[in-house]
């Protein structure tokens, strides 16, 4: 073989490892899209957390996690009953179990309503920080926002680890119309208030007008109703 064909042929091998590289990456290697954009570009989800005792869940509860996802954008609101609140450990609350199934109950009418077991798994004291810690690894790639009531805010300050607690979510208190939050020392930029008018509503005058004998119908979900009646919740 002359120097010359040999150029050839070497060219010619090159030039089909080449188209042969370039046919295997394409199969390989799915096109960025709208339906596969690029990680890098693909937006973070806002994810609403809803903790509370639920004892019972009301309708207040659900038109304030509704009026926060429709206010800040979010794409779902997940309810996390607490195992044991640290401000009612010496109330006596109704099971976690009957607390939980009323939640999933009054929740399953709307997709973009999740429940979440985490603190009731865990067991023991709830606080909110391991909240948010053990529904990170469930949520990655995701803002929070935390909702509680407007009373209980403003006394995060003895949360446990509280300095901690605005680096991993923003919260928001929901409250009824007129009412401020005066305390100064919570950052203006992880903290907002939100009216809703339903928060009239509670879970203390609910368990005293079942005890009473009076109804709760259109206070809490019909399924939460009939749930109350059927296992005999909040007789004494």
């Amino acid at each position: 073989m002359t120097a010359q064909a040999s150029d050839q042929a070497a060219t010619g091998r090159s030039e089909q490892i080449e188209k042969t590289t370039e046919a295997t990456a394409g199969a390989t290697a799915a096109p960025a899209s709208p339906q596969n954009p690029p990680r890098a570009l693909r937006r973070r989800r806002a994810i609403g957390i809803m903790g509370g005792t639920f004892d019972p869940i009301h309708h207040g509860h659900l038109v304030a996690a509704s009026e926060v996802m429709d206010v800040y954008g979010l794409d779902q609101v997940v309810f996390v009953p607490a195992a044991v609140q640290p401000f009612k450990a010496s109330r006596r609350v109704t099971s976690a179990e009957h607390r939980y199934l009323m939640t999933v109950i009054a929740t399953a009418s709307n997709p973009r309503f999740a429940v979440s077991r985490v603190d009731i798994d865990r067991g023991g004291t709830t606080y909110t920080i391991d909240t948010l810690a053990d529904l990170a690894q469930e949520y990655p790639d995701s803002d929070f926002y935390f909702i509680t009531g407007a009373d209980a805010l403003a006394q995060i300050a003895q949360w446990k680890d509280a300095d901690k607690l605005f680096e991993q979510a923003h919260f928001i208190g929901v409250t009824r119309p007129g009412h401020n939050l005066s305390d100064p020392g919570l950052p203006r930029e992880s903290v907002s208030l939100l009216e809703v008018p339903a928060m009239a509503i509670s879970s203390t005058d609910c368990r005293s007008r079942v005890e009473d004998g009076k109804p709760v119908w259109y206070l809490v979900p019909d399924g939460v109703v009939q749930y109350i009646n059927k296992y005999g919740l909040y007789r004494s």
